[in-house]
């Protein structure tokens, strides 16, 4: 595999700090990288937690990989989709984890998308009281967001990510070869995360993806790879000022709270998946941002402007089938986990590049929102 262009981005937690490396042919050196994190432990073995789908994608190339670099891996294949991120999938994994002898010395190698490794990274964190894992991760949306910052969970029968805790990787590898491999829609649902970055705090990097997001989803190396790490640099930076989640790194929440309604009302289906979701849910903080009077006009319609110039949603009526009504979704923004004592947590803007967090929103303006 070719390599091109590469960074790396620290995330500054001293002690628990870690590198993001990110780059086209990334895993061909995902064994030199790992290297250092490789177990001292009686079995010596890393497990490598993937699903199947990708398992045949992309875990030969690892496996040969980590073989040169003198790592002895084996497999552990769950089921791919959602179904795997649940109290059954955990048993199931921390089972096999178990089988395999991995002690408190060990790594955990997350190879997959977002449901790997927020599975991997719960199971590695109460796993003997905490093992050290490294995410892998092959899809645009876990690249830029969810393999950083330490957030693990699974589902529960009552929502999505309710039963989780802070657990950082020792190092995340970014190879975005890899993303080649990924349907058209499920890396434009990656690419609602990348504008999330500039809308939510660099005007000057959404200018970019105006002129060169487009290039980036076609894969041209040097537009991908810099979409990439700036978001990633973007997140690391907040996770650093706010590991736990008190203060900015609420920021990175920007249309989510929207988004899992229209996902809960959408039954979790593929009718609307999670990029798309908070596609919407973004430009609906717009709108709501402007019908407060807080943010100008021109810049929601600039913003919905480039979600539909790429291909993404921007609007309730984009989903397939039966519009989820104002009623409905706030009943199931009630049962968000943002909710603290009774009351909605909104990400709003003043502009782009300009979010912020409030819990001072009229239920009525949000109504009107989710109705016009």
């Amino acid at each position: 595999m070719r390599m091109s262009m590469s960074e790396a981005i620290t995330v500054g937690l001293r002690e628990r700090g870690y590198d993001i490396h990110v780059g086209g042919g990334m895993l061909t050196r995902a064994g030199e990288l790992l290297k250092p994190f490789a177990p001292k432990a009686a079995s010596g073995v890393v497990p490598v937690v993937t699903d199947s789908h990708v398992a045949e994608l992309h875990l030969p190339l690892l496996h040969d990989s980590l073989r040169k670099a003198g790592i002895e891996a084996s497999a552990i294949v769950m089921p791919p989709g959602e179904v795997s991120k649940s109290f059954a999938g955990l048993e199931r994994l921390t089972g096999a984890l178990l089988d395999m002898e991995t002690d408190r010395k060990g790594l955990i190698i997350a190879l997959g998308g977002g449901v790997i490794g927020d599975l991997t990274g719960f199971a590695a964190g109460v796993l003997k009281r905490g093992v050290a894992f490294a995410q892998i991760p092959t899809t645009l949306l876990a690249q830029v967001d969810s393999s950083v910052g330490g957030k693990t969970a699974i589902n529960a029968p009552q929502g999505k990510n309710l039963i989780g805790l802070f657990h950082q990787p020792r190092i995340v590898i970014a190879d975005t070869a890899l993303l080649s491999t990924l349907p058209r829609r499920e890396l434009l649902a990656g690419y609602a995360e990348v504008v999330k970055y500039g809308a939510l705090g660099d005007a000057d990097f959404f200018e970019w993806l105006e002129t060169n997001g487009r290039r980036a989803l076609a894969g041209e190396d040097n537009a991908i790879v810099k979409a990439v790490a700036h978001s990633c640099r973007m997140k690391a930076d907040i996770v650093a000022r706010d590991e736990r989640e008190t203060g900015d790194r609420a920021l990175l929440n920007l249309g989510h709270t929207f988004g899992h309604a229209l996902e809960a009302a959408c039954g979790f289906s593929d009718r609307l998946i999670h990029g798309e979701a908070v596609a919407i849910g973004m430009a609906l903080a717009f709108q709501l941002s402007v019908k407060l009077g807080l943010c100008p006009g021109q810049d929601a319609e600039r913003f919905a402007r480039h979600l539909k110039a790429v291909g993404l949603p921007a609007a309730i009526s984009d989903i397939r089938g039966l519009r989820p009504g104002a009623v409905e979704l706030i009943r199931h923004m009630a049962h968000d986990k943002k909710v603290t004592d009774g009351t909605l947590t909104f990400i709003l803007l003043r502009g782009l590049g300009r979010a912020f967090v409030t819990r001072d929103v009229p239920l009525d303006a949000v109504r009107d929102v989710l109705s016009s």
